[in-house]
C-alpha cells in the first residue's frame, strides 16, 4: 500500500525503516506545508451533513457560500420539512445556485442567517428568484459540479443560465466576489435583503439601505427568527461605478410619509421597508471582471467601513485568497500526520477545518461588538466570539481547543462571561448566536467548557467570577426545569419534557462546577455541587435497568418504552444509549447497571441491535446514515458510549468499534459525514479519535484510549512544544492495542493524563491483530 507520507510544520524529515512505517524528525524552517490539498469542503454537504463548500477564514465573521435552494420554513402554516436540509443552504445533489450569501451556519440541525444574497445575471432583469424545478423562471441559474471547485478559503462555480464565472472568497469580516461576466449591454448585480435561511413571512423585521455614490453601498438588516433580534450591518464596494440602480420592495405599506414625493424605486439613494431586493445595473465587455467587496459588521455601518478598509483595502482579488489559505495552512498544521491512505488523510483534515469554522469572531477590527443586552461593548483582554453550539461542542470541540487552540478558547470562555454579565437573567450561554440566547437544547454546558480550560489550565479567566457566573445559571428557577431539580433531585418529567437527559446533563455540569470550586478552594460550594452532581441515581430504576423519567410526585411514569426516541423523557436520543451518559461517574454507574460484565453485554446490545424505524421516525436529528445497531454516531449523546468498553472487562471493543465507526461513518465524499456535524463536534470525534484518544469526561485529566488510525501524527502546541503520536504495526486489521508507551513508560490502565502531555511527549501505540483479553 502506499504511504502518502508529508512533513512537519516547521519542516519534518521521513525516513522510511519499513514499508508499513514512516518515523517524522522536525526540523525548523520558516514555511509550513501545504496541507490545503487534504481538504475537501463538499465533505458533508450531501444528505443531513450541513456543511457549506463557501469561502471563510478560520472562525471568520464571515462565511460567503452559495444556496441551492429556497424552501420556506413554514407552508400553509405546518413546518416545511424539505427547509431542514438547507440549513447551510447547499445541498450537493441541487443543480441550481440562487446567489452567494454571507452568514452561514456549519453543521447544525436548526438554522438561521443566510444574510445578504447576492446573485449576478445578464439579460431582462428579473428579481424574482423562481423555482428550482423550473429553469430560467426566476434569476437563480443552473450550475454542473464539473465546473464548480472548492478549497478552504475559495469557491468558484460557472452559473450556466449566465455563462459567468463566480469566485469567492474571504478574510474574516470581509467577503470578495468576483465575477466574470460575458459582453452584454445588460448586466446586473442582485442583493436580495428578503432571502433567509428558515425563513418565513415576518422573518425581516427592518431593512435599511444607503447607495453611498456610484460604487459604495451600505445598510443593514434585522431579522426575527432563531435569534430574536439580529442585526447585522454590511459595507459593499464594487471595482466598478454602476449605470443605474433600484429596488423592488414587497410591503403592504400603509402608510409612507412624504417620502411619497419621489420615486423611490429607481435611482434613489435610500431604500427602507421589510422586504426589499435591489439591483444594480452595468455594461460589461467579453471577460470583464466585476468585482464586490462586502464587510459586516454587528455593530453599524461604520464599523463595516473600518472592517473593509482594514483587512482588504486593495482590490486584488489573489492575494486575498491567498492570505487565507496562508491562514488555513497555519491552522491545519497544529496536526500533522501520516495515514495509510490519501482518502484518511482528506477525511482528517476536512475533519480538522470543520472544527474551526465555528466559533466565530463578532467583533469589529477596533474591538466593538454588539452585546446581549443589544448595547455596544468593547473587548478587553479578549476577542468576542458567537455561535455556542454548547450541547453538542462541550464533548469534544472545545476540549480539543484546550489541546490545539487554547488562546482562542480563551477567548471563547471571556466572550461567555462577559454574555452571563450582559444577561438579564445572569446566565452562561445555553445556544447563543449573534448577540442572542436562542435557549436551544439541555443542560448549562458553558460550565463545563468553562471548568474543562480552568483544570487544564488554558484560560486566565478569574476563577471567582466564572464560579459565581456558573452558580448564577444553575440556580434560575424558571428555566428548564431547574426548580424542581434543585428542589427535588431531579426533572420532573410532568413539568418539563426531555426530563432525564435534563437530569443526566445538569448533574455532569454540576460536577464540572464542584471541580471549579475546588480550584477556588470553596469548599462550601464544592460540597453543594458535588452532591448535586448524584442526582443521577434519581432517575435510574432498578426494577427494569434504565434510566427513566419520573413524575413530580415521585413516581415513575407507567407509559415508558426504553428503545423510542420520542416523548420517552430524552431528546434526540433513548433510555438504552443516552441513559449511559455519567460520564463523571462511570464506575458507579456500571455498578449501578449490574456490574462491568453486564453492562459490556448492554453495550454489545446497543451495537448488536437494529432499532425499528419506528422508533427514530419523527426525530429529524436520527438517521440512517448515522446508526449502527441502536448506536447513533450521528448524533451527540452517544459519543462517548463506545469508549466505555475501557471500564469494563472488554476495553478491546472499544479499540474494535472505534476503528469500525471511522471507517464506515465518516470518509472523503460529499456524504461523508453520518449527520450533523453541529458545529464541529461530529468532526471533532474524528479528529480525537484519529489520534488515539477521547476526552470522554470533560473538566477532568484523563481521555480515554482508542485505537489510531495514523501512522503518525504530531501535534504542535502554542507553547512551542511537540506532541508525538507513533503506531507500531499499524494496518487496517491490526485495530488492536497491545499496550501504550507514554514517554517511553507503559501505562497500567486504558487512559491518558493530560498532565502527561500538556508541555510535549511522545505517545506510542502498539498495535496488534489479535485483541488483548484480560
Amino acid at each position: 500500500m502506499k504511504n502518502y507520507s508529508i512533513l512537519l510544520i516547521l519542516l519534518i524529515t521521513f525516513s522510511c525503516a519499513s514499508k508499513k512505517e514512516n518515523f517524522m524528525t522536525s526540523k525548523v524552517t520558516s514555511q509550513p506545508i501545504d496541507l490545503l490539498q487534504f481538504v475537501n469542503p463538499f465533505i458533508g454537504t450531501k444528505n443531513m451533513g450541513h456543511t457549506f463548500p463557501g469561502a471563510t477564514a478560520p472562525f471568520g465573521m464571515v462565511q460567503l457560500s452559495p444556496e441551492t435552494n429556497q424552501q420556506p420554513m413554514f407552508i400553509d402554516g405546518k413546518y416545511n420539512a424539505e427547509t431542514y436540509k438547507y440549513c447551510a443552504g447547499y445541498q450537493y445533489n441541487d443543480s441550481t445556485i440562487f446567489g452567494f450569501s454571507h452568514t452561514h451556519f456549519s453543521g447544525t440541525g436548526h438554522s438561521d442567517l443566510g444574510d445578504f444574497l447576492v446573485m449576478p445575471t445578464t439579460g431582462n432583469l428579473n428579481l424574482e428568484p423562481g423555482d428550482l424545478s423550473i429553469p430560467k423562471s426566476g434569476y437563480h441559474s443552473q450550475f454542473s459540479h464539473k465546473n464548480e471547485d472548492a478549497e478552504p478559503g475559495y469557491y468558484k462555480v460557472l452559473l450556466d443560465d449566465y455563462n459567468i464565472k463566480a469566485e469567492l472568497t474571504a478574510s474574516e469580516r470581509v467577503g470578495f466576489h468576483q465575477y466574470t461576466f460575458p459582453k452584454s449591454e445588460d448586466s446586473h448585480i442582485i442583493l436580495d435583503l428578503i432571502s433567509n435561511i428558515y425563513n418565513y413571512e415576518d422573518k425581516n423585521v427592518w431593512t435599511f439601505v444607503r447607495v453611498e455614490n456610484d460604487s459604495l453601498i451600505t445598510g443593514y438588516r434585522q431579522t426575527n427568527g432563531w435569534a430574536r433580534t439580529k442585526k447585522v450591518f454590511f459595507a459593499m464596494q464594487f471595482s466598478k461605478p454602476f449605470k443605474s440602480y433600484g429596488h423592488k420592495k414587497y410591503d403592504n405599506v400603509q402608510y409612507n410619509g412624504f417620502y411619497r414625493r419621489f420615486n423611490e424605486e429607481e435611482n434613489f439613494p435610500e431604500m427602507a421597508g421589510k422586504n426589499i431586493r435591489a439591483y444594480f445595473n452595468f455594461k460589461t465587455e467579453e471577460n470583464e471582471k466585476i468585482k464586490i467587496k462586502f464587510a459586516l459588521s454587528n455593530t453599524s455601518t461604520a464599523g463595516a467601513l473600518k472592517n473593509l478598509e482594514a483587512e482588504i483595502p486593495h482590490w486584488d482579488f489573489n492575494i486575498t485568497k491567498q492570505e487565507t489559505q496562508n491562514k488555513w495552512n497555519k491552522e491545519l498544521n497544529k496536526i500533522v500526520i501520516d495515514t495509510e491512505t490519501k482518502a484518511q488523510k482528506e477525511t482528517f483534515y476536512t475533519a480538522l477545518y470543520h472544527t474551526m469554522l465555528s466559533p466565530i469572531i463578532y467583533e469589529d477590527v477596533d474591538g466593538a461588538y454588539r452585546g446581549l443586552d443589544q448595547n455596544i461593548h468593547q473587548s478587553e483582554g479578549f476577542t468576542n466570539f458567537t455561535i455556542f453550539s454548547l450541547w453538542d461542542t462541550y464533548r469534544a470541540l472545545h476540549p480539543l481547543f484546550n489541546i490545539i487552540q487554547p488562546s482562542r478558547n480563551n477567548d471563547m470562555v471571556k466572550s461567555m462571561i462577559a454574555h452571563h454579565n450582559q444577561s438579564v437573567h445572569k446566565m452562561l450561554p445555553i445556544w447563543s448566536h449573534y448577540a442572542n440566547e436562542n435557549w436551544c437544547m439541555v443542560g448549562y454546558h458553558s460550565t463545563t467548557v468553562i471548568a474543562d480550560a480552568i483544570i487544564k489550565g488554558t484560560t486566565d479567566v478569574d476563577i471567582n467570577l466564572a464560579l459565581k457566573a456558573s452558580v448564577n445559571t444553575t440556580n434560575v428557577t424558571y428555566f428548564d426545569g431547574i426548580g424542581e431539580y434543585v428542589k427535588l433531585g431531579f426533572v420532573p418529567e410532568d413539568k418539563s419534557s426531555s426530563s432525564v437527559s435534563k437530569t443526566l446533563e445538569y448533574a455532569f455540569d454540576d460536577w464540572c462546577i464542584a471541580q471549579i470550586a475546588k480550584k477556588a478552594e470553596n469548599t462550601p460550594v464544592y460540597n453543594t455541587y458535588l452532591n448535586r452532581s448524584k442526582n443521577y441515581k434519581n432517575v435510574y430504576d432498578d426494577g427494569i435497568g434504565y434510566m427513566r423519567p419520573k413524575l413530580s410526585d415521585g413516581t415513575w411514569r407507567k407509559e415508558f418504552d426504553p428503545i423510542d426516541t420520542h416523548g420517552q423523557g430524552f431528546i434526540e436520543g433513548n433510555a438504552l444509549n443516552y441513559g449511559l451518559y455519567v460520564p463523571h461517574e462511570i464506575d458507579n454507574m456500571i455498578e449501578l447497571m449490574g456490574g462491568k460484565d453486564k453492562f459490556s453485554e448492554h453495550l454489545d446490545y446497543i451495537f448488536n441491535t437494529e432499532i425499528e424505524d419506528k422508533y427514530i421516525e419523527k426525530n429529524e436529528d436520527i438517521t440512517r446514515d448515522g446508526i449502527i445497531g441502536n448506536y447513533v454516531q450521528g448524533n451527540e449523546p452517544g459519543h462517548h458510549i463506545p469508549y466505555l468498553y475501557n471500564w469494563t472487562n472488554h476495553p478491546y471493543k472499544t479499540q474494535e468499534r472505534i476503528r469500525m465507526i471511522m471507517n464506515t461513518m465518516y470518509s472523503n465524499g460529499e456524504d461523508g459525514l453520518c449527520g450533523n456535524d453541529d458545529a464541529g463536534q461530529m468532526s471533532a470525534w474524528y479528529v480525537f479519535s484519529a489520534l488515539g484518544f477521547y476526552p470522554v469526561t470533560p473538566a477532568s485529566n484523563d481521555y480515554a484510549i482508542g485505537s489510531p488510525m495514523v501512522n503518525k501524527a504530531i501535534i504542535n502546541l502554542e507553547n512551542g512544544k511537540t506532541i508525538t503520536i507513533n503506531t507500531i504495526n499499524q494496518s487496517t486489521d491490526n485495530v488492536y492495542v497491545e499496550k501504550v508507551e507514554v514517554n517511553g513508560f507503559t501505562i497500567k490502565n486504558h487512559f491518558l493524563q493530560y498532565d502527561a502531555i500538556k508541555n510535549g511527549g511522545e505517545i506510542t501505540f502498539y498495535l496488534s491483530p489479535n485483541p488483548k483479553i484480560n
